[in-house]
């Protein structure tokens, strides 16, 4: 038995390399094996080329949906943020180009000077007292500094100066209403109700009445007592009038057709004055006297 099992077995020093080499099938690895499948630069025999990487955009369908949705509410909040700048922006752009349009250019300059109102005095002397040169900037004229000056001219009570677009500057007059003439030397100053002189004629103007006084002017107290009787006068003796004399203030006489002759006294009482006077205009008087309204005199 002990021959059998001896027999079965492989003994010597191939017998582990024979079973190797016919069970496994598995080569034996020597020192250059490695080798074998490197290249000649040590690295593996196998590699190709280095690779070139490259950025590409992602399509939009390998964003989720939640980013998307994220990335579109974040910038609609951007844009609501930035929209009352930009807005703002605008606007002041487009009122800088305004202004440089109006004020640094002569696209809307003076043309034309209209004058409306005039009758005492001409249009030529009102363009001429504006003083605006033609093709100035329509919105740099200073409408009351122009008036200013036209309001100058005597005849002119009250100016108003307005812009009409695009080229015209409208000045529209109130001249003063002559209410009286005063004698002055050989020429007649006519007043307006204030005692503002504003005309001299050659001639006394056959519609206005006379009122003598030294100084007229809207400062001469006299100038005033005369225009506050001639105020009062009631239609019959405007229509007697011969003329209104202030000799002072408390020594006013109102000289009417046929030698007539009213002592006023001062100007205070105008309208009783007036009342009585007219009705003592059918006696066969020279002389009435209604300083005093309360207690007439006559003769």
């Amino acid at each position: 038995m002990s021959s059998g099992r001896t027999r079965g077995r492989t003994t010597g020093p191939d017998a582990g390399g024979g079973r190797r080499g016919s069970g496994t099938g598995t080569a034996r690895r020597g020192p250059d094996a490695g080798a074998a499948r490197r290249g000649p630069d040590g690295g593996a025999g196998r590699r190709g080329p280095a690779r070139r990487w490259q950025l590409v955009r992602a399509g939009s369908d390998a964003v989720p949906p939640s980013t998307r949705r994220f990335m579109q509410r974040a910038r609609q909040r951007r844009m609501r943020a930035a929209l009352p700048w930009a807005v703002a922006g605008g606007m002041l752009a487009l009122a800088g180009l305004v202004a440089w349009t109006l004020l640094g250019t002569g696209l809307f300059g003076v043309r034309e000077v209209r004058v409306t109102g005039a009758e005492l005095v001409t249009p030529v002397q009102v363009r001429e007292a504006a003083a605006v040169p033609d093709g100035v900037p329509l919105a740099r004229v200073d409408l009351a500094a122009t008036a200013r000056r036209i309001g100058k001219l005597p005849p002119v009570e009250r100016v108003t100066v307005t812009r009409d677009w695009p080229d015209t500057l409208v000045v529209t007059l109130v001249e003063r209403t002559p209410v009286a003439v005063v004698p002055q030397g050989d020429r007649f100053v006519v007043v307006d109700r204030s005692g503002v002189a504003f005309r001299t004629e050659p001639s006394r103007p056959a519609d206005l009445p006379l009122a003598r006084v030294a100084r007229p002017g809207p400062a001469d107290p006299e100038t005033r007592a005369a225009l506050q009787v001639l105020a009062a006068l009631t239609p019959q003796l405007r229509a007697a009038l011969v003329d209104v004399t202030v000799e002072g203030l408390a020594r006013i006489k109102v000289r009417l057709t046929g030698e007539r002759t009213v002592v006023w006294g001062d100007a205070t009482r105008g309208a009783d004055k007036a009342r009585v006077a007219t009705s003592l205009l059918g006696r066969d008087v020279d002389t009435i006297d209604v300083s005093a309204p309360d207690v007439v005199t006559f003769r």
